[in-house]
């Protein structure tokens, strides 16, 4: 499916599986993030590796949970390894780790999100990738871990953005590179209007 196509099925599943909750919540898990369709992420991932495809990517990096299978998709096509920050340390991760504080907008907490420095070195190339992308707390704080290991962050793919909530915009205006395969404009109970 070419990239322009993908776009408008992806607005589509959107619109007719997508469900909008109070508070501007918008929940596609019967087929992005709970749900998984495998057709529809295999696409995904093959119009990110696209967009990114001269970039010389060494890693892949997004957060647990529900941006592991984009990444992995996009993998595929970009053959390289993906590498989750993770919101708690646990007692396998070792001491020396990069970490940052990540504000969730869904479930309004705060998370310390960690990843091992064996992981993330100034060598890398980073492809950031995550689900959605509403006010960029998530991309910040995956941010924030690159340049912490010095790396080079090449840019951030994101499935759905979220445009009226402005974290996009922001980073864009910051010079980072943001590509997101659907943005919203506005949501209501009973309307999805996309950006063109």
């Amino acid at each position: 499916m070419v990239a322009g196509e993908f776009m408008k099925y992806l607005q589509q599943r959107i619109l007719q599986d997508g469900k909008v909750f109070p508070g501007e919540v918008l929940k596609v898990s019967s087929f992005l993030n709970h749900q998984l369709d495998d057709c529809l992420l295999d696409q995904v991932g093959k119009h990110i590796s696209d967009l990114f495809a001269n970039e010389k990517i060494t890693k892949i990096l997004t957060i647990e949970a529900s941006g592991i299978a984009i990444a992995c998709y996009t993998a595929r096509y970009i053959h390289t390894p993906v590498l989750f920050a993770k919101k708690e340390k646990t007692s396998n991760v070792s001491d020396t780790v990069y970490s940052a504080q990540v504000v969730s907008y869904t479930h309004k907490k705060t998370s310390t999100i960690v990843v091992d420095k064996e992981f993330l070195t100034k060598d890398d190339r980073v492809l950031v990738v995550d689900d959605f992308l509403a006010r960029g707390e998530a991309l910040r704080g995956l941010i924030s871990l690159i340049d912490q290991a010095g790396a080079t962050l090449v840019g951030c793919a994101i499935a759905i953005e979220k445009g009226f909530q402005g974290g996009g915009d922001q980073l864009r205006a910051q010079g980072v590179r943001v590509e997101s395969l659907a943005i919203i404009d506005s949501m209501t109970d009973d309307s999805i209007t996309f950006r063109e």
